[in-house]
């Protein structure tokens, strides 16, 4: 792998990870100031829309070769994380209030 593709995927994982954090401190400061998990898609789940709709780039990434794990498998996780986060808790209000809404968030 050249080091180009490195520092790429260096940087891609590191962007992700800090997006990740950014969003659990935002759900965990919210935790923390209502004392409720109720509220963690109403303080992160734009982030993590933004974040899971981003992740298909790991699809592109299998299927260009730069990392070996193919494509089928992580269009087929992406597809259905993103599709019931998008299609699901993202338009239903009452499933974004779920307590159990915050195991989804990670």
């Amino acid at each position: 792998m050249s080091p180009l593709s490195n520092l790429y995927l260096c940087t891609y994982n590191s962007l992700h990870a800090i997006g990740w954090a950014i969003a659990l401190s935002r759900i965990l400061s919210s935790f923390v100031t209502t004392k409720f998990v109720n509220g963690a898609y109403a303080s992160a789940g734009e982030l993590i829309c933004l974040l899971q709709t981003a992740a298909f780039l790991e699809v592109v990434h299998g299927a260009i070769g730069l990392v070996p794990s193919g494509v089928v498998n992580p269009l087929m996780q992406w597809g259905g994380r993103t599709h019931f986060l998008l299609a699901v808790v993202r338009q239903i209000d009452e499933v974004q209030e779920l307590p159990s809404i915050f195991i989804l968030l990670k």
